[in-house]
Parts: C-alpha cells; sequence; structure tokens
C-alpha cells in the first residue's frame, strides 16, 4: 500500500513540475506584443459640411452648422471645430432666440459644455450683443461664462468685464465681475 501511495505521489509530483515548466515558458511576451495590448488608442472620425440639430424631449434647442468637424475619440470623447462654428439657439416654441458664432469650438461630451474661441460674438433676437475673446458654454444650465475680459452690448448699454461674465443663453440675464461702462438711466435713476 505504501508502494502505490508512492507511485501516485510521483506522478502528481512530475505532472505539477511539467504543468509549472508550462507556465513559465508560455509567460514570455516580447515588448512590443505588450505595448501593442496596452497603448493608448485615439480614434478619430472626420465629417464635413456639418449640419446638426439638438433636441430634448423632443424638442428642438439648436442648430448647428460647421465646415468640418472631427469627432475624437480617446480618454475624453469630444467633437472639435477648427476651421468656424455657427449655432441658432431656439425657445420652446422653436423660434430662434440666440446666435452664437466663433472660429474654433471644442464641445465635450460627457460634460455637456462647448469651450469656444477666437472671435466668439452671441447674439439675441433683441440686438444684445455678447463679445469675448473665449467663452464656455453649458448645455445643462444653458449658460455662457468666462473668467477673461468680455463686451456686453445692448441699446443704451455698453458693458465691459475684465474679470469674466455669467450669461443665461437667451441673454435675458448678464452679470459681470468687475464691470466697467456706460449705461443709460432714467430721470429716476432707474436702468433703462
Amino acid at each position: 500500500m505504501n508502494n502505490s501511495i508512492s507511485i501516485v505521489r510521483n506522478y502528481i509530483c512530475t505532472a505539477a513540475f511539467i504543468t509549472g515548466c508550462c507556465f513559465v515558458c508560455g509567460c514570455e511576451n516580447d515588448m512590443g506584443t505588450i505595448n501593442n495590448w496596452t497603448k493608448r488608442v485615439t480614434k478619430k472620425d472626420e465629417a464635413r459640411d456639418v449640419i446638426s440639430y439638438l433636441s430634448q424631449e423632443g424638442i428642438m434647442k439648436a442648430k448647428l452648422t460647421a465646415p468640418l468637424m472631427y469627432r475624437v475619440s480617446s480618454d475624453t470623447v469630444y467633437a472639435e471645430f477648427p476651421n468656424t462654428l455657427h449655432i441658432d439657439f431656439y425657445d420652446d416654441s422653436t423660434k430662434i432666440d440666440t446666435r452664437l458664432d466663433c472660429k474654433y469650438a471644442k464641445y465635450f461630451e460627457n460634460l455637456d459644455k462647448a469651450y469656444l474661441r477666437d472671435s466668439v460674438i452671441v447674439i439675441s433676437v433683441k440686438g444684445d450683443t455678447l463679445k469675448a475673446p473665449d467663452l464656455w458654454w453649458d448645455q445643462r444650465t444653458k449658460l455662457f461664462y468666462t473668467d477673461k475680459y468680455a463686451e456686453y452690448h445692448a441699446k443704451g448699454k455698453n458693458i465691459y468685464g475684465g474679470k469674466g461674465l455669467e450669461a443665461a443663453q437667451d441673454m435675458s440675464t448678464v452679470t459681470f465681475k468687475e464691470p466697467t461702462g456706460v449705461v443709460q438711466v432714467s430721470d429716476s435713476g432707474v436702468l433703462q
């Protein structure tokens, strides 16, 4: 009986040794293969003459037009507009309430935010105009904001903000940080 236990033990040890050798020999990879498996991959799609509509809950919110768009899938997914961007924003009755133009934009899909730069101009249907060298747009809160210089022009108002601003998408409210400028007031001192 001891002899048969000894034979079984030898078979188990031999099998374990051979299996271990297979694992040791099988674990060798060259660095090129490892680098190919672990390198970061960036995918880039290109679209020309882009016309895109944004709707929320079945209601049209915006129409975007651009001559060129790159959609980049990397750590962060974003759409880049390197050769101008125009957006018409719509109110709840699908009438245009604001227009936006800029020379460059980058929309971060996961954040629902867009970075706009180079001659950013926002014009409301009333003619109120917002100008800034760069501006952020938050799709969720429907706000434009910046920490840099910006200008706001409306009938009887020319306001300049050296430290930035926050404005509603339809420009119904505009709040400046450290503003300067000229504002017309009535004889009673109320803003017109």
